[in-house]
């Protein structure tokens, strides 16, 4: 069973930076890919940036390509996720996840992750 601990929301104001934390913790960190995923009041969620295994391939969703990076301290068992140049869209609470499988694959949905950490509020004022 894997525990996932996110932190490092907050509030920020448009066009600043924020970064995201999860700390791992019950398994082998590099069994699982790593992916963070957002839900804002009253809309599904959504999938922001994924990392794989040993952390050479990233994918990002198009809305934040460009202005957000993931990355993942293998030694620490932990998944960053900087987020820069952001808009009040990016409004949301950010949840990280972890997803068994072969090594070079980045799930992108929901149903491909099977642990969850409780998330982090990130709130962008304009």
């Amino acid at each position: 069973q894997v525990q996932l601990v996110e932190s490092g929301g907050g509030l920020v104001q448009a066009g600043g930076s924020l970064r995201l934390s999860c700390a791992a913790s019950g398994g082998t960190f590099t069994d699982y890919a790593m992916g963070w995923f957002r839900q804002a009041p009253g809309k599904e969620r959504e999938f922001v940036a994924g990392i794989n295994r040993s952390g050479g391939r990233t994918v990002y969703a198009d809305s934040v390509k460009g202005r957000f990076t993931i990355s993942r301290d293998n030694a620490k068992n932990t998944v960053y996720l900087q987020m820069n140049s952001l808009k009040p869209e990016d409004t949301a609470v950010y949840r990280c996840a972890a997803a068994s499988g072969p090594t070079l694959v980045v799930p992108l949905s929901t149903r491909g992750y099977s642990y969850w950490g409780q998330g982090t509020q990130v709130t962008v004022s304009s």
